[in-house]
């Protein structure tokens, strides 16, 4: 059985940091491109990082120069480094193999706010 689980959300003020962490199971985690998603309140699900098998990245503009997708395959667990953060940042963030349609987690929550 595939599963995902994330970690690391809370509750900080605009311009800070946080890590958040996916640790996976149940595939070859080191084959897959991972994706962390993220859905705010009232909003549709949104693709914020990719991450592929062989380390290329993808960001969604919102978030360029602020977050680091990044993945240790010894671990099989994925980051997501957010610096900088915004109000707009708040959301619940995802993380999910892609090719795995029906494997999402619990997402953990994150919320900027002063």
């Amino acid at each position: 059985q595939v599963q995902v689980v994330e970690s690391g959300g809370g509750l900080v003020q605009p311009g800070e940091s946080l890590r958040l962490s996916c640790a996976a199971s149940g595939l070859i985690f080191g084959t897959y491109t991972m994706e962390w998603y993220r859905q705010g309140p009232g909003k549709q699900r949104e693709l914020v990082a990719s991450i592929t098998s062989g380390g290329n990245t993808y960001y969604v503009d919102s978030v360029k120069g602020r977050f680091t997708i990044s993945r240790d395959n010894t671990k099989n667990t994925v980051y997501l480094q957010m610096r900088s953060l915004k109000p707009e940042d708040t959301a619940v963030y995802y993380c999910h193999p892609l090719g795995r349609p029906n494997t999402w987690g619990q997402g953990t929550q994150v919320t900027v706010s002063s």
